[in-house]
């Protein structure tokens, strides 16, 4: 019993990748995105008072001029991707950032440009759209993250996760010698979790479903598998000597497989919402193009 154990142990410690790739990809951007937050709510707050600046000349004139260019210049990114004598200009996870950072800046410098206020028919439908654009980009690289290991475009694969998810035969036959019926659990479990989502909305809401349904899953099951391990040890001596450190064995594979799990599950509602989230974000960035351009336009010949 020892030695299904120590076995036990020594699968439950293998490095989850899952936990450990974006990690490098978030702490950088909230950073960024704080800071953004800072300058906007500073901005807002000024602006009640009055304005801080002439959107048609001096610096608020340029920070509109400047902002716009920024946007502008957002159409880079997915033009660099689709042709091909593009793809050698630098690396895929420069232009993305490049990509991201110029979108927070420009709707940021845009606000400032037009002192926090709507003004007239067109520069307000240009503002809308420019804060409409941004909001979804950030959504978009939220879910872009969920879905790539990295920034060089590489998608995280379904199949390896369900491997890494997948109970081997050998962990198998312990588990049922250990714990009785907690494989049958276990498979149920996952039936419920793999259910693919029937909506939209529910897709939306998965990712928060399963952050507290497989999480009050584990909490029974570690519950199961300690009490089936305490009876176990009062009819063997050898079961007993081991009895803590099978209880902590068995409740770590228990949280390490609901958790891989729950990532396949999340990784197929992502992706689905990622490709919703493209018909949504396109149109919305030319309608931003063609406001601006009118909006440019309006302002310089009347």
């Amino acid at each position: 019993m020892s030695t299904v154990a120590s076995e036990i142990k020594q699968n439950i410690n293998a490095a989850s990748p899952v936990a450990s790739r974006s990690r490098y990809l978030r702490n950088p951007a909230l950073t960024g995105y704080a800071l953004a937050f800072v300058v906007v709510s500073i901005g807002w707050i000024a602006t009640r008072s009055g304005e801080l600046v002439d959107p048609l000349n001096g610096v608020g004139y340029w920070l509109g001029i400047v902002g716009a260019s920024l946007m502008a210049t957002l159409l880079l990114y997915p033009v660099r991707k689709r042709v091909r004598l593009l793809r050698h200009l630098g690396a895929t996870k420069h232009w993305f950032r490049m990509h991201m950072i110029f979108g927070v800046i420009g709707p940021i410098l845009i606000l400032y440009h037009c002192n926090f206020r709507l003004g007239s028919l067109n520069s307000s439908v240009a503002l809308v759209c420019t804060l409409v654009v941004a909001v979804s980009g950030l959504v978009g690289r939220y879910l872009y993250i969920k879905i790539h290991t990295d920034l060089n475009g590489h998608r995280t694969s379904l199949q390896r996760l369900i491997e890494q998810a997948r109970i081997q035969k050998d962990d198998r036959l312990r588990l049922t010698a250990l714990v009785p019926q907690l494989l049958e659990r276990v498979t149920e479990l996952d039936a419920a979790v793999l259910a693919a989502p029937k909506s939209i909305f529910a897709s939306l809401l998965l990712p928060a479903k399963l952050a507290i349904t497989t999480r009050i899953a584990q909490i029974k099951l570690t519950w199961y598998a300690r009490h089936q391990i305490a009876l176990q040890a009062k009819r063997s001596s050898v079961v007993n000597n081991e009895k803590r450190r099978l209880q902590r064995s068995t409740a770590r594979f228990i949280g390490r497989h609901l958790a891989g799990i729950r990532r396949v599950a999340e990784l197929q509602s992502y992706e689905r919402l990622f490709s919703l989230w493209h018909v949504f974000h396109l149109p919305f960035f030319y309608i931003l193009v063609v406001t601006a351009l009118v909006h440019v336009l309006a302002v310089h010949m009347y």
